[in-house]
């Protein structure tokens, strides 16, 4: 019980470092938009990137690579971490997972209806309508953070399993909503590559490079497929053995999640968070302040996070289906789920994959909305368990009714 516990707690400081270096990347590409910096910042996200092989060709911006390519590691991790939580972690144990659980559904439900709602008179906006959904784990521990050692175990693993359950929301939702027209040879390949994994699962195969080499295939295959190619990680990762044929006593899976974790925290999301985060603040006036998108993205981010995650908790506590978490009261939960509508970086890819094929001209910012909701979430959340939180660590949070 030890070591999990300091596995844990390893994993809940890793994302909190990585949250705060999120901070920093953000507010440098904001810096970068906004100065003499500007053309050469364009200037990079617009460098071409060419793999050929024959007749097979790969071309696109340094963005897009970045976007692509570099997530799709991402949500390799995404999927290891969504294997070991099921089955051996905390989702493996219902008693856990019932009130994060709704308070998920809760989450991603009133924010997408308030951002319909105010863009549902336009064909174009409501595309975006995922984008609010999501919660940015290592940006909601970054801030908890700041708190020190007042905050209670309990509201980190809360908020880390109720942005477990998004993130399989947001897969679902990338994967049925958010694909191009199909290429049903291209799609053909990567589902040849499925049978191989299974064989390597069954047989418990340990060696990394052969995951990798099937890995490569399957993402350029679903790349020209249509179908994103950053969900190649997560059903890669699906695959890969909890337990080594050869050793019982080591998981293959385990060490890729601990390796890759260092590299994703402090490379891939920052470099992400820089390339996406960098709005020209100086064409930012009324009109886009108040078109229906950032506004309907901010107030899903703000307003329909903590709403839909409070009340289906309040509600699931009050019929008994599950507990309040040990040590946490209903204000503390009210700042959590008020935390957990900073979407930032999944909330930016969603926006990336949303209006990327528009075609139109347009006159609104979605990733506006993104800073200015999930700003505003993190602020309120931060406020909040500062003022309830004990200063003293062995005291536990009171209500002040």
């Amino acid at each position: 019980m030890r070591a999990s516990e300091s596995s844990i707690t390893q994993f809940l400081r890793m994302e909190s470092a990585s949250g705060i270096l999120l901070m920093a990347a953000a507010v440098l590409a904001l810096l970068s938009a906004n100065s003499p910096l500007q053309p050469y910042y364009a200037w990079l996200l617009d460098t071409p990137v060419e793999i050929r092989i024959g007749a097979l060709q790969i071309a696109k911006p340094l963005l897009l690579w970045i976007n692509d390519g570099l997530m799709a590691v991402f949500f390799f991790l995404v999927g290891l971490e969504l294997k070991r939580e099921l089955v051996e972690g905390e989702l493996a144990d219902p008693r856990h997972i019932v009130l994060p659980g709704l308070g998920a559904i809760g989450g991603m439900a009133v924010p997408a209806l308030i951002y319909l709602a105010l863009n549902a008179d336009d064909p174009a906006a409501r595309p975006g309508w995922a984008i609010p959904t999501a919660t940015d784990i290592a940006f909601a521990l970054g801030v908890l953070a700041l708190l020190g050692s007042r905050v209670p175990p309990a509201i980190k693993m809360f908020l880390t399993t109720l942005a477990i359950f998004d993130d399989i929301g947001a897969i679902l939702i990338i994967a049925l909503f958010y694909t191009a027209n199909i290429s049903l040879s291209a799609l053909a390949v990567a589902a040849a590559c499925l049978p191989v994994l299974l064989v390597m699962n069954r047989r418990r195969v340990a060696a990394r490079s052969l995951y990798a080499v099937v890995g490569l295939i399957m993402w350029g295959a679903l790349l020209k497929s249509g179908v994103h190619a950053t969900l190649a990680g997560v059903v890669l990762a699906l695959f890969v053995p909890m337990r080594s044929r050869e050793d019982p006593e080591r998981s293959p899976l385990k060490e890729l999640e601990d390796d890759l974790h260092s590299a994703v925290a402090f490379f891939i999301l920052p470099v992400f968070a820089f390339a996406n985060a960098g709005i020209d603040l100086s064409r930012v006036g009324t009109e886009q302040l108040l078109h229906g998108v950032p506004l309907g993205i901010a107030l899903g981010l703000f307003v329909g996070k903590q709403v839909g995650i409070f009340a289906i908790c309040w509600l699931a506590v009050r019929l008994g289906l599950a507990p309040l978490p040990k040590g946490v009261n209903w204000t503390a939960l009210y700042g959590t789920a008020a935390l957990c509508g900073i979407g930032f970086t999944m909330s930016l890819f969603i926006g990336s994959l949303a209006f990327e094929t528009s075609g139109i001209e347009r006159v609104f910012d979605e990733r506006l909305g993104i800073l200015l909701g999930s700003l505003a979430s993190g602020v309120l959340g931060y406020l909040v368990l500062h003022t309830v939180l004990p200063r003293n660590t062995t005291v536990q949070p009171r209500d002040k009714a």
